[in-house]
């Protein structure tokens, strides 16, 4: 909360002279920093920032992955402050659209990255369909390590999908992939249910699932962080060695869960270069270039065989 305070604070001092200095202003906007994947992607984005010294960067960032207003107010304090460009994940992908079209209309440049905006939304806000985004292949990604969880467990496994908040179309989009594992493999889905992507909501809603499906081999997470939930949920009842888990971003505390066989995959989405990547983009447009629809940045599927030592 102290660094999310920190970061408003320093948005609201920001001052008109800055603004109309020599260096543009790159406002990021991203989710909630009590997630250790945005956190590396704000030390990856102020690290790019420091040795790039062209733009001054102003990051925010959330309370919870909930906290939408923090990322509206954000959004706002930019646009009266008169940014450059806006870099966005938003965690609500209609919600933050008004915002977008705000500022769009304040002449400000907004690139999405990370979490795509809603379609439908963008065309009732008189925006285009194909607006930029900047990012992964979430449904691809989930897909992956769906994959590697079913070919270990093999056709007909049981199975959870613990979802991430609803409202984002990352986690819509991680569900769809996983379910199609669940299509291809022959699974059995015993139950499908958010945890908002938060860890002890995970951890609830895990501990609750193991008493109603205790036959459950397998537990597909749509981020590390809800990883993180279940594996503390499964080692409370006993259940850590005979039950896998998979996540997705590739946090270090789910390596070192990987390292020590208490998860077995997550998704590499390079996170730490991710907000640079999509600022990267911002200044090619200031710079003259015309980009739409979707560029798209990696996946990787991250497992024990990675960390092996030679």
């Amino acid at each position: 909360m102290k660094k999310t305070f920190l970061a408003v604070l320093a948005l609201c001092m920001f001052s008109v002279g800055a603004a109309a200095g020599e260096k543009p202003v790159v406002g990021l906007v991203m989710k909630s920093l009590a997630n250790e994947f945005f956190k590396t992607m704000e030390e990856g984005a102020r690290k790019f920032a420091d040795e790039d010294g062209t733009f001054t960067l102003i990051p925010v960032g959330m309370n919870s992955e909930t906290d939408i207003d923090t990322q509206v107010n954000a959004m706002e304090n930019f646009i009266t402050r008169g940014v450059d460009m806006i870099v966005l994940a938003p965690a609500d992908s209609v919600g933050l659209v008004p915002s977008v079209k705000k500022a769009r209309d304040a002449g400000i440049l907004v690139v999405n990255f990370d979490v795509t905006l809603d379609k439908e939304a963008l065309v009732a806000n008189d925006l285009p369909q194909d607006f930029l985004f900047v990012g992964p292949d979430n449904e691809e990604g989930s897909e992956r390590v769906g994959d590697f969880m079913a070919a270990k467990l093999g056709r007909g496994a049981k199975i959870i999908i613990i979802e991430g908040n609803p409202g984002a179309d990352n986690a819509k989009q991680r569900k769809a992939g996983f379910m199609k594992t669940v299509e291809k493999y022959g699974l059995e889905l015993l139950a499908s249910t958010t945890a908002h992507w938060e860890t002890e909501e995970a951890n609830t809603v895990m501990t609750n699932l193991l008493t109603r499906y205790p036959d459950v081999q397998g537990v597909m997470c749509a981020n590390d962080s809800m990883a993180l939930g279940v594996v503390k949920a499964l080692e409370a009842a006993g259940r850590i060695n005979d039950i896998d888990v998979v996540g997705f971003d590739n946090i270090g505390a789910c390596q070192e869960l990987i390292r020590d066989g208490k998860m077995l995959a997550t998704v590499d989405q390079f996170g730490p270069e991710m907000a640079a990547n999509a600022i990267k983009v911002g200044f090619r447009i200031l710079g003259g270039e015309t980009l739409d629809g979707w560029i798209k940045t990696p996946v990787a599927v991250v497992s024990a065989q990675d960390f092996i030592r030679k």
